[in-house]
């Protein structure tokens, strides 16, 4: 017969979405330890054990989030096959992703800790690189489009990039505020008329309509 009694074996796993969730939702001073230990079903001495304590399982928690929820930027940026169509999904798939219902809303890099207390600055300096490291990604996507000849070499990378980064993380902030993916899919559209060319794109084929000689019946 097995031993009765016997204690469950810790899915330390499991244990860490939990507490991604709680950072996710609440932010890192807004989580207290009795909020981890309580969605991550263990007791203190434990969570300090097995992750060494809150901050170190915060920032575990942010790294699970970037292989998770937060991949579809470098996933975009990587994969599609023009500089456009990666910036474009990536505004495209992150707002969906943002008012997913299965989970917290938003963006947590962009949400988990805009402010800190003195005592909690290193978080803050943490989450600040996590978004230069995507604003990097997006001025590297946009110089390869300028290789590739998509771009014109004279597009300022550095401003397009911050744009389009601070379109991404403002996106965050709206779910948050409870809008929804029609209301983000708007935003996105009216970014993308800021792309370089596009007025004139539009423009040009509205031109080639308007002057296409009538054909009679």
């Amino acid at each position: 017969m097995s031993p009765r009694g016997r204690p469950r074996a810790f899915d330390r796993e499991h244990a860490l979405t939990q507490a991604m969730f709680v950072f996710w939702e609440r932010g890192y001073e807004g989580t207290s330890l009795a909020d981890l230990t309580g969605a991550m079903g263990i007791n203190p001495p434990s969570l300090y054990a097995a992750f060494g304590g809150k901050e170190a399982l915060f920032r575990e928690a942010v790294e699970r989030y970037g292989e998770t929820y937060g991949s579809y930027t470098p996933r975009a940026l990587r994969e599609e096959p023009t500089a456009r169509e990666a910036i474009e999904a990536m505004l495209r798939d992150n707002a969906r992703t943002y008012v997913d219902p299965e989970h917290p809303t938003g963006c947590m890099v962009v949400l988990a800790a805009t402010n800190c207390s003195p005592s909690n600055q290193g978080v803050c300096a943490y989450l600040k690189a996590q978004r230069e490291e995507v604003r990097d990604l997006v001025r590297a996507r946009l110089r390869r489009g300028i290789e590739a000849g998509e771009l014109a070499e004279t597009v300022d990378v550095e401003a397009l990039g911050a744009y389009y980064a601070t379109v991404l993380f403002g996106l965050s902030m709206q779910a948050r505020d409870g809008v929804d993916l029609p209301g983000l899919t708007a935003i996105i559209d009216a970014a993308m008329l800021c792309w370089p060319g596009a007025t004139e794109n539009a423009t040009g084929a509205a031109s080639e309509v308007d002057t296409a000689p009538a054909v009679s019946s």
